[in-house]
């Protein structure tokens, strides 16, 4: 029986901020860091790893980004719990090295890749991307990555490659909130085809200069910045191009709260709470609010997509 989304994705009125350790993991195993000193203490899984790459300003806001502190102790993934620190908590146990991506359907090339094949005919590139998620709370952060068309042109799609679906890791050894019936596991996101291809949809494997940190989605995760967060899947396993749109995880699990095209749309509320506004987690008081931007403020760039669509209806 599936917990209620409405049991499971309240706002939260404080932000849980904590002091960070700095631990050390080996990238080849993607060890468990110790226990911390005290209870107040977390210890959050940071791979020490300084990435190689060049600044794209062209798709860079010019906002200040989120500390790292905040961006990585304040997270959305309910494979290592529903609260919003307990990924930076749990997600130790998540074994980012080695790691292999599968990718089928309808492809002229379809093939499993280790994630350092993937990223071979990639150069690296910081993109300073704004992050907005369905709870009312958004942040900046300096994404590392590179285009999603890139790697997906590799595999040679079909005509037939109307949607692209992409699957995060099944372990709950790994994952302990996959022993829980929050959501059908694995979790599933998609995007159609042209979204997939578009230049602002970004394969991201660091921030901040550095490898992903195991809560924010090690070591392969997805960026789209003009939708909310939850249509970013994390530790991705499986790519699969397909002719029918994807049944995705929250639209099974709440279709009347999560659509498929999850386009920040403030003029769209959610059941349960108004889309206008947004908190920019570490900035001011927790009360402060700012406007909501269309798109996430990417409207110029992406509104094209969506033209003659009516977004009440495909939200």
């Amino acid at each position: 029986m599936k917990i209620p989304s409405s049991q499971i994705t309240p706002e939260r009125m404080y932000l849980r901020r904590r002091e960070l350790m700095l631990g050390i993991a080996g990238l080849a195993a993607g060890a468990a860091m110790p226990a911390a000193a005290g209870p107040a203490a977390v210890m959050p899984v940071r791979l020490i790893e300084r990435l190689a790459y060049s600044r794209n300003a062209r798709y860079s806001t010019t906002e200040t980004a989120t500390s790292f502190a905040d961006a990585t102790s304040y997270n959305n993934f309910y494979e290592f719990g529903t609260g919003k620190g307990d990924p930076a908590e749990q997600a130790h146990r998540l074994r980012p090295r080695p790691w292999s991506v599968a990718v089928d359907g309808e492809c002229e090339a379809p093939g499993r890749l280790t994630l350092e094949d993937l990223l071979k005919p990639h150069p690296l590139e910081e993109r300073i991307y704004r992050l907005r998620c369905v709870e009312a709370w958004s942040m900046v952060i300096p994404w590392i990555g590179f285009p999603l068309g890139e790697l997906l042109r590799r595999f040679q799609p079909t005509s037939r490659a109307k949607y692209v679906e992409f699957t995060t890791l099944l372990d709950p050894r790994q994952m302990p909130g996959q022993r829980y019936p929050v959501l059908d596991w694995p979790y599933v996101e998609g995007l159609r085809i042209d979204e997939a291809m578009h230049p602002l949809a970004l394969i991201a494997v660091g921030l901040y200069g550095e490898t992903l940190p195991n809560q924010n989605g090690a070591p392969l995760r997805l960026v789209v910045p003009w939708k909310y967060g939850f249509k970013s899947c994390k530790s991705i396993v499986r790519i699969h191009f397909t002719e029918r749109q994807p049944l995705t995880s929250w639209a099974r699990s709440a279709p009347r709260e999560y659509g498929f095209y999850a386009n920040v749309n403030p003029a769209v509320d959610h059941p349960r709470w108004s889309q206008k506004r947004e908190r920019r987690i570490g900035s001011g008081s927790l009360l402060s609010r700012q406007p909501t931007l269309p798109f996430n403020g990417y409207a110029t760039e992406v509104a094209a997509l969506y033209r003659g669509m009516d977004l009440a209806r495909f939200f």
